[in-house]
């Protein structure tokens, strides 16, 4: 019997990780503190797979609204191969090897360690500041990479290792730590924010294939249909807030963000201080 009720708390899980995940404000941070005040009714095991495969109802939004910027094939009556963006995925791929190499092979120490409400407060609060910091020095500096084919493979790698960042300490937000990382190379915000949502493919396409082997394919019919649910609503919301930034970004910095980051760290910090 499906309750409606976890249901309902699928949905919601869906809409706060489909904003979250895309804006620079944490999907991990917000997830905790959802948890706190709604709670799915599940195994422990399975909320730890939740948490990660739900991200896919987001990738594919990803995949869906910039299909021509990462499909190399286009066929019709002169089939055409895009060797630009045949290249663009080396370099995705080798921006994904620092996380992919040191998160895989101490994945559960830095859950262990880092994966509970104080570490994420703090991430919050120190890359919130850092958005402004780096933004306060940006008004002055021209960026230097203003179209994703002028990333080169030495950029990739350096974003791959801001990237680390969010594998290592949840709270970082993989989203923000990538569009800190290019700001501060001399990246634009808007090539940032495209190569940040397209390194997001592989890299939890990976973290989600990983989660579901470890969690198995035994699902219960509410265990499927509360994942089913939650990642159709997040697909559904980050369509919605991926135009919202693409859009916000050309007109606007990312310090509103880091205020906000830093706002809901201190939030987090006083909740567990005195719940």
């Amino acid at each position: 019997m499906i309750d409606i009720i976890e249901i309902i708390k699928a949905v919601l899980f869906g809409v706060v990780e489909g904003i979250t995940e895309w804006l620079p404000i944490s999907s991990t941070g917000h997830m905790i503190l959802l948890n706190e005040f709604v709670t799915l009714n599940v195994s422990e095991e399975f909320w730890e797979m939740f948490l990660v495969v739900i991200q896919l109802g987001a990738i594919m939004a990803v995949v869906l609204l910039f299909w021509n910027k990462i499909f190399p094939f286009h066929f019709g009556e002169r089939p055409v191969i895009q060797k630009d963006i045949f290249v663009l995925w080396f370099k995705i791929l080798v921006a994904c090897i620092p996380a992919a190499v040191i998160g895989l092979a101490f994945d559960d120490v830095f859950d262990a360690l880092f994966y509970h409400p104080w570490c994420v407060a703090v991430a919050l609060i120190v890359f919130g500041i850092a958005f402004i910091v780096i933004e306060n020095r940006n008004r002055s500096v021209r960026p230097k990479i203003t179209e994703l084919g002028q990333i080169t493979y030495q950029t990739a790698l350096m974003i791959g290792v801001f990237q680390l960042l969010a594998a290592v300490f949840p709270g970082t937000s993989r989203s923000g730590a990538t569009i800190v990382g290019a700001l501060l190379i001399g990246v634009s915000r808007t090539v940032a924010a495209e190569f940040t949502f397209f390194l997001a493919i592989p890299v939890m396409l990976g973290a989600s294939l990983l989660k579901i082997l470890k969690f198995g394919f035994s699902f219960t019919a509410p265990e499927l249909t509360v994942l089913l649910v939650g990642m159709a609503v997040a697909f559904i919301v980050s369509i919605i807030v991926i135009r919202f930034l693409m859009g916000y970004i050309k007109k606007h910095d990312f310090k509103v963000f880091g205020w906000y980051r830093i706002i809901l760290g201190a939030a987090v910090l006083l909740y567990f201080t005195l719940r």
